[in-house]
């Protein structure tokens, strides 16, 4: 059985007290995949922490892993993490926008 997206969420506010978090369930493009067969879904999430300061890459993943240790892997098969500290969120926010303004 899939994990319910608000159980992903309420475990990583928990742990890592994000101040913006959205949590995507992308299970149905993965329909049939050898994983989904297990009940596990899959997902993403963007996570943005200042846990994460000073921290790698990889060990914002690890961080983000270990507070959903117990959904594994019999909730979650697959999971796509995005994780930024605040500064470096709206730094890519406003590069984005800067992006999407310049097309315009």
């Amino acid at each position: 059985m899939a994990a319910d997206p608000a159980t992903i969420e309420a475990l990583l506010r928990a742990a890592l007290a994000p101040t913006h978090l959205n949590v995507h369930d992308d299970s149905a493009a993965h329909a049939g995949h050898a994983g989904a067969a297990s009940g596990g879904g899959h997902y993403n999430v963007l996570i943005v922490s200042e846990r994460f300061a000073g921290h790698s890459r990889v060990t914002r993943h690890r961080m983000v892993y270990d507070a959903l240790r117990e959904l594994f892997p019999s909730q979650i098969h697959a999971l796509a993490v995005s994780a930024y500290t605040d500064q470096e969120y709206q730094s890519r926010e406003a590069s984005r926008d800067a992006t999407r303004n310049s097309q315009i």
